[in-house]
Order: structure tokens, then C-alpha cells, then sequence
């Protein structure tokens, strides 16, 4: 089972690019398309990790870019549409109505909490920090893109 992702990306990605996609040469696991469609430009970007897939778009209507990628991809596979993403890869994903708005409080939280680096004359020592109390706000670093 420990290579079922790799067989599925091995049928997926050949069928992306005969789709229409293209491969990112920096990133293999990202594929981008636009078309015009009734004379609107339209872009998909699709990221694959194992066997899960995430799939940005302009446009969601019933004859947009983004519904003849989901028919095409269900008439071909048996994989269902799990909603709107709220986290991937450890990264929390917040949409609103302007904005994108990605969080790694977790990894942020380690980092601070987990281990900490103080300088002792020019060498520097690793030692565990304590972790604040409850009450202290929590650590977040958001960025958010604007389109």
C-alpha cells in the first residue's frame, strides 16, 4: 500500500497533460490551465500530494473551466469531492470573501516553544523553553494574498 500514491500519480499526471495542464518544471505536483470559456479567461491550478488533490480556480459555474475538469476527472475515476479545504499539509487555510489567509500556528508554536536557541558568550546552546501559560494569545503568522 506504501506506493499507491505513486501509482495513482503515475495514471494521473499523463491524463492531466492530455487534459490540457501543465506541469510546473519547479514543482512536478503542480499543473496549471487556462482557457477561454464564453469569453472569459479561465485558470485551474491543481496540486497533487499523494493521493489527495487541491484545486484552485477563477470560475465554479456550471459550464466553467473548473466543473469540465471535476466531470471529466469523475467520469475517468471514482473520487469524490471532500468541500472546501481548511487545511493541507499542516498549513490552516482561512477563505473570505477578499482574501487567503494560511496559518502555521502548530509548526510556529514548535518552533518558539519546542527549542530554543540562547547565546551563551559565542557559542550558541540548545536548551527546551517552558511553554507560556494558557491564557498567554496564541502565536500566528498569517499571509494573505489579495486578488
Amino acid at each position: 500500500m506504501a506506493q499507491a500514491g505513486r501509482r495513482w500519480q503515475r495514471s494521473l499526471f499523463p491524463w492531466l497533460l492530455d487534459f490540457g495542464f501543465t506541469q510546473c518544471v519547479s514543482d512536478p505536483c503542480v499543473f496549471t490551465m487556462t482557457k477561454r470559456i464564453d469569453g472569459t479567461l479561465q485558470r485551474l491550478v491543481l496540486g497533487c500530494y499523494v493521493d489527495d488533490l487541491f484545486t484552485l480556480y477563477t470560475h465554479d459555474g456550471p459550464t466553467s473551466l473548473y466543473a469540465e475538469f471535476v466531470d471529466a476527472l469523475t467520469t475517468r475515476w471514482n473520487v469524490e469531492d471532500e468541500g472546501p479545504v481548511s487545511d493541507l499539509l499542516n498549513v490552516d487555510i482561512t477563505v473570505t470573501e477578499d482574501s487567503v489567509i494560511l496559518k502555521q500556528e502548530k509548526y510556529i508554536a514548535h518552533l518558539v516553544w519546542g527549542v530554543n536557541v540562547v547565546h551563551e558568550g559565542n557559542h550558541p546552546k540548545e536548551h527546551t523553553a517552558q511553554k507560556p501559560e494558557p491564557r498567554s494569545p496564541p502565536l500566528s503568522l498569517a499571509y494573505q494574498h489579495r486578488g
